[in-house]
């Protein structure tokens, strides 16, 4: 009987696990997770979990007994320590070792940290113990205009919080949107009273606050840093693994060894669409990946080629994001833009490489339509169509 093992307690690693049941096979499967938690979905712990609007047990991707339903061996607080591909073996923290046929690693990442006592949003627990904190803040300071940190300081305005975010970039998002659209969320903040510090670094964090780089002291009762995360590739560096961004996959998820496959945020995947290899860290790829990986496992002729996606509620903004801006030169509006009720297209060339539409629903199948057709598109009709 064929020995399955996964390791990575996550989205990717929970989905992957289901998707082998599902498709039949029937050897076993071993999945580590780290965390003492059984593996749950990380998007509502910086939106609605934060905010107090879900409840504890609707960020759990299976229920408790699914596990033993389907005969997946999870090992939770087990920590693989090391990869042995040349002899098909796990070892764990605690000096045991396990053998595998095929082994997926799903570790995904962990947050950049800064020196000093800041708060970071990662985990269950994380979150649990920043939704307490800001219960009882009056004045919080998020150090990054990053997803994460606009929604927690978005969550800290709904706990009554003074905020301020510290970015260096000149506006939010300034990376992965662009000034044209990162300023829009910039003048969202603003609007719901965030008082906003662009072009400025945290220089130390202290236990009563926050040193600018411009000398000034900011005081606070919560400091939270989401200035990004690094994927946990170390495992598979002394593995002897390609390892560029993130651990390197082919197209199917398959790693540089034949038996080894990688998934979510960790996997630096090859995107055929782009043409080179990527590494996405967002939810879509943890819930897709998984299962791409798991068939790929199998044997099944897998092309894990979907579009980079994200999505995010802050305040009234709800907004659905896809593709990748890299060297766009242009951005196109449709719809209303002060009214938070648009259409943002970001092109190359002529051609749509991403788009998002905020609070306008039903029209991210049409975006990724648009861009895997690689048209050459009208910018006036765009914006009025």
């Amino acid at each position: 009987m064929a020995t399955y093992v996964i390791v990575g307690g996550g989205l990717a690693g929970a989905k992957a696990a289901q998707t082998l049941r599902e498709e039949g096979f029937d050897g076993e499967i071993v999945l580590f997770a780290a965390e003492s938690e059984r593996p749950y979905e990380r998007p509502p712990l910086s939106k609605d979990y934060l905010q107090g609007r879900s409840e504890r047990e609707a960020v759990f991707v299976h229920a408790p007994e699914w596990y033993a339903d389907n005969a997946v061996d999870l090992r939770l607080g087990m920590r693989v320590t090391r990869i042995e591909p040349e002899h098909h073996v796990v070892r764990l923290g605690n000096g045991s070792r396990q053998p595998y046929d095929k082994l997926l690693i799903a570790t995904g990442a962990t947050p950049r940290r800064l020196p000093g006592p800041a708060a970071y949003l990662r985990t269950l627990a994380d979150s649990e113990a920043i939704r307490e904190r800001l219960a009882r803040a009056e004045r919080v300071v998020v150090i990054g205009a990053s997803w994460i940190g606009l929604e927690t300081a978005a969550a800290a305005r709904a706990a009554g919080c003074e905020v301020t975010v510290v970015e260096p970039e000149p506006t939010a998002l300034h990376r992965v949107l662009g000034p044209e659209v990162g300023g829009v969320f910039a003048r969202l903040h603003a609007r719901n009273g965030v008082d906003l510090r662009f072009g400025i670094s945290a220089a130390e964090v202290t236990a009563t606050g926050v040193r600018l780089s411009s000398g000034e002291r900011l005081t606070a009762d919560l400091v939270v840093a989401g200035i990004g995360a690094t994927p946990e590739v170390e495992l598979a560096r002394e593995a002897g693994l390609e390892v560029g961004q993130g651990v390197r996959t082919d197209a199917a998820l398959r790693t540089s060894h034949p038996h080894v496959y990688a998934a979510g945020d960790v996997a630096e995947s090859f995107h055929p669409l782009y043409g080179r290899h990527l590494r996405v860290e967002h939810w879509a790829n943890a819930l897709h990946g998984g299962p791409a990986a798991a068939r790929s496992m199998l044997g099944q002729e897998v092309v894990h080629d979907l579009l980079p996606y994200f999505y995010t509620d802050q305040y009234d903004l709800g907004m659905e994001f896809s593709g990748h801006i890299d060297g766009y030169d242009e951005v196109v509006w449709r719809g209303d833009v002060d009214g938070l009720e648009f259409v943002a297209y970001w092109l190359r060339d002529g051609r749509v490489v991403a788009g998002m539409n905020v609070n306008v629903w039903d029209a991210a199948d049409g975006i990724q339509e648009l861009i895997r057709s690689g048209a050459v598109v009208d910018p006036k009709e765009l914006s009025s169509g």
